[in-house]
């Protein structure tokens, strides 16, 4: 209620949208970042002409609603982005008004800008005490993303009430600091004022603007208004008539809108000219650039290249080929280069570690406020702000981000990467030194439980690769994968080349296979990952005459894995086999689904120590002989 009249000037007077069609590409963004205000969002996607009936108005926060309690992508016509978690819907804006600069800067012409919208975002107190409102306003003040505009709902309450005992920062000035136009003290309850600031900062395409409205929470409520009674709670019966009298409402009934009101609202029609007049304008861009054009609607729609699969077949044969023995970060690099030749959507990045992360290539182009025509981005230290830019990025569509850091720097992002998970999104992470491994920096750089985290969480595929070959196989996956996000875990120290037939080649994309089979059926299954598949091999190669009884399983991705039908699944880990042992430099809990009862864990379920690579490895049971000892114990 207390946004209620911003929102009527932004969507009635300046939103470009299309409610008969809410994927349009050149709409501009709103995105409601103070996600618990929802059902602001849903009156507004209902009276302008969203498939969102009455009905599902209703049915808020029910049980297979198209309402429910926050917005959430993929539900609801025409939310942008899930919202809930404070600050992250800010960050997601920033990083759609990102994708808008450089695809501008890619396709448009001299005499055609194909690319042209907005990204408009609500916000409060509550998002601008999140950290992550720091990291992306200063982003994207650096950037000069013109085109990102910001309402902030200055109310001075949040759940525990007046903010003034918690929040006394000079917002004005922190984000003039930032480099934003920022327009402060607007009554946002004033129309003509609310359109002088929107123009204002339309006028500005060098800065990002930050419209500071004043506002009261409950906007209306004769007892409750400017109180954090209204903030989650409703109103109640009495309260509700009380204002309903107070705003001259003229029906007592709930949910009941006078057609005249959804006449003035209807934004169908104007959509449809809006939409009609750029594809006029996208059949001339057809015209003078049908290359340029192939290729933008290939990226938009999210589609690989038709020869994909047969380019990325060649570049794992190439892989096995050259055998190298390198650090999977390095063959990380190395399948980058390759990829991002052929995929121009790919946009690289990395929180202030390019150089460990190795996220560069030698096509990479940084992206500036000067030149937003590149493929590659330095973040800064704002892990969380990258990754919950790149979840803007990948909403907006046309690009395919993908950012590094460190393994035990995903905890900094993790809400972020949560939230990728939540909405399905195609983001790739690349996280290195991957284990104590790591070596010298010690327990404060060392990944224990991370890659536990990321495998508990829904939709999300993490591929720990053991050499150049595995790593270019996740590398692929990753991309063709557009259901959800992919973590790259991988090391800093140099991996063997296994060998493989054509047909372990074929398998590896499954998450897991036979690197190493026994003559005949196994008695004994050892299940590894990344560094410890090579510690594996050798320990069955020092076994004798007892390596007959011993397969090896190379076992990258645990979630492809699960994914493949129950016959692949038992020809790799034979229902009758129930002598497995798992290895993996990590926390153990993960791997108690594939061993069973009968199985054991060798790994990590206590901090490391600061120590050379190899010898933290050793000190811990990584090293061949102490598998060789395990197996033949569970031989015996």
């Amino acid at each position: 209620m207390g946004m209620a009249d911003i929102a009527e000037v932004l969507w009635n007077d300046y939103l470009v949208h299309n409610p008969a069609n809410p994927s349009w590409f050149n709409r501009d963004r709103f995105v409601l970042s103070n996600g618990h205000g929802s059902m602001l969002m849903y009156s507004l996607l209902h009276l302008t002409g969203y498939d969102l009936s009455i009905e599902d108005v209703k049915n808020f926060r029910q049980m297979g609603s198209k309402t429910p309690g926050h917005p959430e992508y993929g539900y609801t016509p025409g939310v942008e982005t899930t919202t809930g978690p404070l600050g992250q819907g800010l960050a997601n804006a920033v990083g759609m008004a990102l994708s808008e600069k450089i695809l501008a800067a890619q396709f448009n012409t001299e005499n055609i800008d194909l690319v042209d919208h907005r990204t408009y975002v609500f916000l409060g107190d509550g998002c601008l005490m999140e950290g992550i409102s720091h990291e992306v306003a200063s982003f994207a003040g650096t950037q000069g993303l013109g085109k990102l505009i910001a309402f902030y709902d200055d109310n001075q309450i949040s759940i525990d009430g007046d903010v003034a005992g918690w929040f006394t920062d000079k917002t004005a000035k922190r984000f003039e600091a930032y480099g934003w136009q920022v327009i402060s003290k607007v009554d946002g309850h004033d129309s003509g004022a609310i359109k002088a600031a929107i123009e204002a900062a339309q006028a500005d395409q060098e800065r990002p603007t930050l419209i500071c409205c004043k506002t009261k929470i409950g906007a209306g409520s004769p007892n409750k208004e400017g109180t954090a009674a209204t903030h989650g709670a409703p109103l109640g019966d009495e309260e509700i008539a009380a204002t309903r009298l107070n705003l001259d409402w003229p029906s007592s009934e709930p949910f009941v809108v006078p057609d005249e009101v959804y006449a003035s609202w209807n934004a169908r029609g104007t959509g449809a000219e809006r939409e009609a007049a750029w594809n006029k304008l996208f059949d001339q861009y057809i015209a003078h650039n049908p290359a340029e054009s192939a290729e933008f609607k290939r990226r938009v729609s999210g589609e690989l290249p038709d020869n994909f699969d047969e380019l990325l077949k060649g570049f794992v044969a190439e892989s096995q080929t050259a055998g190298e023995k390198v650090a999977s970060r390095k063959a990380s690099q190395l399948a980058i280069e390759k990829v991002a030749a052929v995929l121009p959507e790919m946009l690289g990045g990395s929180a202030d570690l390019t150089g460990s992360n190795l996220t560069n290539w030698s096509g990479s182009k940084t992206v500036t406020a000067e030149d937003a025509s590149g493929n590659y981005i330095y973040y800064g230290v704002r892990e969380f702000g990258m990754a919950a830019m790149m979840n803007g990025m990948a909403l907006h569509s046309g690009l395919i981000p993908y950012g590094g850091t460190f393994l035990i720097f995903m905890e900094y992002a993790r809400n972020a990467l949560r939230m990728a998970a939540l909405m399905k999104l195609r983001v790739i992470y690349v996280f290195t030194h991957d284990s104590i491994g790591v070596g010298e920096d010690g327990p404060t750089h060392q990944p224990v439980e991370q890659i536990t985290s990321l495998r508990s969480t829904p939709n999300m595929h993490t591929w720990r690769p053991c050499d150049t070959v595995e790593t270019m196989v996740a590398w692929g996956a990753a991309l063709k994968r557009s259901d959800g996000p992919t973590a790259l875990a991988l090391t800093r120290q140099g991996l063997v080349c296994q060998q493989r037939s054509t047909d372990m080649l074929d398998q590896i994309e499954r998450g897991g296979y036979i690197i190493s089979d026994s003559e005949g059926e196994p008695e004994v299954v050892v299940i590894a990952t990344g560094s410890e598949v090579s510690i594996s091999v050798d320990a069955k190669q020092n076994l004798g005459e007892a390596a007959a009884k011993v397969r090896i399983v190379s076992m990258p991705c645990v979630e492809a894995f699960l994914a493949q039908d129950e016959a692949y699944q038992n020809l790799v880990l034979p229902s009758d086999c129930r002598k497995r042992i798992a290895v993996e430099a990590g926390h153990s809990l993960s791997w108690y689904k594939l061993v069973g009862l009968d199985g054991r864990v060798i790994g990590l379920d206590r901090f490391g120590e600061s120590a050379p690579g190899p010898a933290l490895m050793e000190h811990f049971g990584f090293s061949s002989e102490n598998v060789a000892n395990a197996i033949e114990a569970m031989l015996s």
